[in-house]
């Protein structure tokens, strides 16, 4: 009976585990991590240029060579001093093997023909910038040029430069091959660098599938940030992509062999926070991903079991955004890709964690919900944007941000954000994906660093011997041939174009001796003390041969460029004189004089100047936010705060004062106007253009100087364009102008509107007469504080001070009370002014006698005897007093 229930027993639990194993099963598969489905790409080819046998690289995949193989470059020039030709790297330790050690490198074009299917493809472009034996040129002389089909990757490109002091760099871009059709891709060196030359180490073409990042028609609508409301990009197949980042938002970085099939890597987003507390997420393996919202190739696994929070603290994350920062090219569209996935177990439903999402300042959600988006906990997915990155005075690059901020309380459960992954493209302007190359860092160049010795220790001290007294060696001889060479040159015209360049210059070194600098050459008649004298191949080699990728600014004298001297460690602004200019040599070397003798924080500084083989150049400090006028109209510059436009003036103000008050003699400007002031890094403002600049009266007896009128239309004083006599004043009437541009953010002269406001001094003294001036100031101008009721009480009792005093200066003009005809009921404030109108019907008015403020009497008024403007006595002595210069002598001049 017992042996029966003991069987009966074990028959039952069999059953039961028999009927468990199902549940079982299903709980543990739960928690197993499941793998994302592979993209298998149709093509996938990788060419390991300059190579004869191709190789594997570190993650197993193999290469062809490009040397005698279906990938030979097809050439331009038949010459073979010029044809393209394989090359293995003098220094190899620091790199991959493959695709890195070998490149094809060439001084004319060259071309690979790729025959693929139709599609949407990867391409890949693999350098490594350093020292190749076949050529002697060294590696920074490669600039060129790259096209995919009809698109131009890159322009006047400089891997060395782009790679910004890592060892090599990869670009990709993805563009659309059409049926039929061969991938030519294109390197040409550029032609304004002497002895330029194009390489390319690897090149990698891999297939992506259908629409993985581009639109399929109007389903798949991108929302267009900052445009019109409902605005939507369609990124169709006409577009190519540049990839500028690729993020795993809160993990390490991901392997090409890692990825879904298409090689992409993904980087750390640690290098692009701008605060250093915000949470990581633990790795959640055990979450099972369900793609039912995009095709799980998308991105690898690790991107969506791994994120990036605020983290827990409500009263913190409520108090700034979570903000990563991201340098783009200016003057391109972007598309961002936000990757996102909630597994945390916390949230599982709608409203547990809703924050705002904004882009370059854009905003892009209010109420960014995954579990909203996704349906659920564990469900990637992702969400596309375009944002406009338009171009801000000189600046090549500027900050693209993406930032989060937890959403209202009553929004959502928990304060908090999420992001997962992030990818950035640079769309192409038409054809065009090229952008300027970076300002140059001074590093080691890369790659030269010595191999480490591997042989025993006798040996490694033999080695070690013979290289210190080497170097020792080199080192003597290389003095001995400075101090001769230092000597020649003391004798010796500079004036010669050996076609130096400072590329060359801060690639090995970054100290600047006094050879670098030119002396004055035999051909030139202007003296050497007043400035640095630069010979025309230093200036050619600061410009990359006046490269006009380097031109900031076009002007009546000619072109300016940035450039980079003593070694690229200083930026420099170069003028350059163009020959058809109605400026020539007298403007050169007024300027020269003129500026070489002054020195203040609000003028321009000048460096030198070059008069090499009938070239006249002028070299001065950089002013990084360019020109007054980029800032004011006709710009996608943000506009200026009214405190900046404020310091901006008086800080011009104080500049023209030193001309007038401060230098030995009173120096008239002549050109005073917006693109003559510039804008430093820290927005101070230079007065800069002294070629028209001129001397003012050095006799007692004269108040003016005759001379021939000069200067720029809508600025010019009227008296002196009249009478031809050149006063100070008339750089105060010009200054005027500019005041009024800066206020009302339009030129001085507008041809496209109704007669009255053709001219923006007339128009302003006639909405000035009006009481109209809100009509012309720049509507950006807005306030940013309401006032309080005390405020406006306080306005009303200075109003009625104001009135007051007017009043008493009537009954004491008058001898008597005011009459009513001497007060104006309905503009007590309003100037009283007298229009004048000359031959021409140039409107000009004149201020009566108004008080200032309750608390002055001195007056300013204008008479109009012969034709003549000038102050009367009151005015005089409070312009005479020091208001905004350093001068010690409060009477000035």
């Amino acid at each position: 009976m017992e042996f029966t229930s003991k069987i009966l027993t074990s028959f039952c639990l069999q059953s039961l585990l028999f009927l468990m194993f199902p549940c079982l099963f299903l709980f543990f598969i739960g928690h197993l991590s499941v793998p994302v489905a592979a993209y298998t790409p149709i093509e996938n080819i990788t060419i390991d240029c300059g190579s004869s046998t191709g190789g594997q690289s570190t993650d197993g995949r193999p290469w062809d060579g490009d040397v005698n193989g279906k990938f030979t470059p097809l050439e331009q020039q038949s010459n073979n001093n010029k044809s393209s030709v394989p090359s293995t790297a003098l220094t190899q330790n620091s790199v991959e093997q493959v695709p890195y050690i070998t490149a094809r490198l060439s001084r004319s074009e060259f071309t690979y023909s790729i025959p693929l299917t139709a599609g949407q493809k990867f391409i890949r472009l693999y350098f490594y910038p350093t020292t190749y034996p076949v050529f002697n040129d060294p590696y920074n002389k490669a600039f060129f040029s790259v096209k995919a089909g009809p698109y131009t990757l890159l322009k006047n490109f400089s891997a060395l430069l782009h790679a910004q002091g890592q060892v090599t760099l990869i670009k990709e871009f993805c563009v659309n091959v059409d049926e039929s059709q061969r991938l030519n891709l294109t390197f040409t060196p550029s032609p304004d660098i002497s002895d330029s030359f194009a390489f390319i180490n690897g090149i990698e073409v891999v297939s992506m599938p259908t629409n993985l990042y581009y639109t399929a028609g109007t389903k798949d609508e991108v929302p267009f940030l900052g445009q019109a409301e409902g605005r939507s990009y369609f990124l169709e197949n006409n577009t190519a992509l540049e990839r500028v980042y690729r993020l795993n938002v809160g993990g390490n970085q991901i392997s090409p062999g890692d990825d879904t099939g298409m090689f992409r890597s993904w980087s750390s987003d640690d290098d692009y926070l701008t605060i250093a507390n915000p949470s990581v997420l633990p790795v959640n393996n055990s979450v099972n991903l369900t793609f039912s919202n995009i095709p799980s190739f998308s991105a690898p696994r690790d991107v969506y079991v791994t994120a990036r929070t605020m983290g827990l603290n409500k009263t913190e994350n409520d108090k700034y955004n979570l903000t990563w920062e991201f340098p783009v090219d200016s003057g391109f569209n972007y598309y961002v890709r936000l990757h996102f996935c909630e597994f945390q177990i916390e949230v599982t439903k709608q409203g547990d964690r809703v924050f705002e999402i904004f882009l370059a300042n854009l905003t892009a959600e209010t109420q960014a919900d995954v579990i909203t988006w996704s349906t659920g906990n564990g469900f990637p997915v992702y969400r596309n944007y375009v944002v406009a990155i338009g171009r801000n005075g000189n600046q090549k690059q500027q900050n693209l941000s993406v930032a989060l901020h937890p959403a209202p309380t009553w929004r959502t459960l928990y304060s908090d954000a999420i992001l997962n992954g992030l990818e950035i493209f640079k769309l192409s302007n038409g054809v065009d994906l090229s952008g300027p190359n970076p300002d140059p860092i001074l590093l080691s160049p890369p790659g030269n660093s010595p191999p480490v010795p591997t042989k025993s220790n006798n040996t490694s001290k033999t080695i070690i011997g013979i290289v210190v007294g080497a170097i020792a060696s080199l080192v003597v001889l290389s003095l001995i041939c400075f101090l001769i060479f230092r000597r020649k040159r003391r004798v010796k015209d500079s004036g010669s174009n050996d076609g130096a360049s400072w590329w060359s210059q801060f690639s090995f070194t970054t100290k600047t001796t006094k050879s670098t600098k030119s002396t004055k050459s035999r051909g030139s008649s202007l003296p050497s003390d007043l400035c640095r004298y630069f010979s025309l191949s230093e200036i050619k080699g600061a410009t990359n041969n006046f490269d006009s990728v380097f031109i900031i600014g076009v002007g009546g004298f000619g072109n300016v460029y940035k450039g980079f001297i003593d070694g690229g460690a200083t930026p420099v602004a170069i003028k350059r004189l163009n020959p058809e200019s109605q400026q020539g040599a007298h403007e050169f070397k007024t300027e020269i004089e003129m500026l070489s003798q002054l020195r203040h924080l609000h003028l321009v500084s000048l460096i030198g100047y070059c008069n090499d083989e009938g070239e006249m150049i002028l070299v001065y400090d950089y002013m990084a936010h360019g020109t007054l006028r980029d800032h004011l109209y006709n710009t996608e510059n943000a506009p200026l705060a009214w405190k900046q436009r404020l310091q901006i003036c008086i800080g011009a103000a104080r500049g023209l004062h030193y001309l007038h008050s401060g230098a030995k003699h009173i120096i008239i400007h002549r050109d005073v106007k917006t693109t003559n002031i510039l804008l430093d890094e820290k927005w101070v403002a230079k007065v800069s253009d002294f070629g028209l600049s001129r001397i003012g009266p050095t006799n007692m007896s004269k108040a003016h100087v005759s001379t021939v009128v000069k200067g720029s239309f809508g600025y010019l004083d009227p008296e002196y364009y009249r009478r031809q006599q050149l006063t100070e004043k008339s750089d105060v009437y010009s200054f005027g102008v500019v005041l009024c541009e800066i206020l009302c953010a339009r030129p001085p002269i507008s041809r496209t509107v109704e007669k009255a406001q053709i001219s923006l001094a007339a128009w302003a003294q006639q909405c000035h007469r009006r009481g109209t001036l809100y009509k012309i100031i720049d509507p950006f101008l807005r306030g940013i504080e309401r006032p309080s009721m005390g405020d406006v009480v306080w306005g009303l009792e200075f109003a009625l001070q104001l009135q007051e005093s007017g009043e008493a200066k009537l009954k004491s003009v008058n001898g008597g009370a005011a009459t009513e005809a001497d007060i104006d009921e309905e503009a007590p404030f309003k100037s009283q002014s007298l229009e004048l109108e000359d031959d021409s019907g140039d409107v000009f008015s004149s201020l009566g006698d108004h008080v200032l403020n309750s608390k002055s009497t001195s007056t300013f008024s204008l008479t109009t005897s012969d034709d003549q403007s000038f102050a009367s006595k009151d005015s005089e002595r409070l312009l005479s007093k020091a208001v905004f210069s350093e001068i010690r002598n409060p009477e000035g001049r």
